[in-house]
């Protein structure tokens, strides 16, 4: 079912909303997840990309996601939703689940932005608006694009990705790079917000990149997995885009918690 840009595949039990990171359009980002969880256990799977995001060609600040996730999980009449995030569709996630945590049902969050560490966030955001600015310069915005599509594609042949995966991965260097630094503004007057702030305890999975322990993204996913007394999953090898790299463990970690949000209602 399509409607005014929303797309819900499958027909009955428990809805899954699905956040991509950056400001990437949702179809296509999660190879083989639409599929794989209408086909078993029977999920309905929300596929919207939020304004400011995708295909969108409304705007909006960062700020304003978690309320127009509510009104869109509000008007599908399909609440509480399991939410599955990557980086800041993860961030994205753990605000909705802050401001509205009747509407969630639970959590899993892909490698998310620290939405709780401003120091990084106010990193993030610096580099990205230098990034979007620099970009549209005339001499780098006709040569950046070529060094950034060849360096994603040799990324994508190191680690060996899946077809689709391969594919998704590679349409990432299409990133535009304005639109990804309005994305993400703002986003460090909300992480001193989210910083210290009591979440709800829900059915949730953090999936962290096979990183250092005592890096600052890795610390921000334990925290987020304590405060909504879920678990983190680390699996080896696991890049940011760890949907790509670990396809089918993130499906079944989403399998899993469907499964546990089914038990506990």
């Amino acid at each position: 079912m399509e409607n005014g840009g929303v797309r819900v595949h499958g027909e009955s039990r428990q809805p899954v909303l699905l956040l991509p990171g950056g400001a990437e359009s949702c179809e296509g980002f999660f190879p083989g997840l639409v599929e794989g969880l209408v086909a078993d256990p029977g999920c309905r799977v929300i596929v919207h990309d939020r304004p400011g995001t995708g295909t969108s060609t409304d705007d909006s600040a960062l700020a304003d996601a978690a309320s127009h996730l509510s009104a869109l999980i509000e008007s599908l009449d399909c609440g509480p939703v399991v939410v599955v995030g990557q980086s800041l569709g993860g961030a994205v996630a753990v605000l909705l689940a802050r401001a509205h945590p009747e509407q969630v049902a639970g959590l899993v969050l892909l490698d998310p932005t620290p939405i709780d560490d401003p120091r990084t966030c106010a990193g993030l955001e610096r580099a990205m608006g230098v990034l979007g600015k620099v970009s549209t310069v005339p001499l780098v915005r006709k040569v950046f694009p070529r060094v950034v599509h060849t360096a994603v594609v040799r990324a994508a042949r190191r680690q060996e990705l899946r077809p689709d995966c391969e594919a998704a991965f590679v349409r990432t260097a299409d990133a535009d790079f304005p639109v990804l630094a309005r994305a993400v503004r703002g986003i460090t007057a909300l992480a001193k917000e989210v910083q210290g702030a009591e979440l709800p305890r829900l059915p949730a999975v953090v999936v962290t990149a096979d990183r250092k322990p005592d890096s600052a993204m890795r610390r921000s996913h334990e925290r987020f997995a304590a405060a909504f007394g879920g678990r983190v999953e680390c699996w080896p090898g696991a890049t940011h885009s760890v949907h790509l790299d670990h396809p089918d463990e993130t499906l079944a970690t989403v399998r899993e918690l469907v499964s546990q949000v089914g038990r506990e209602a």
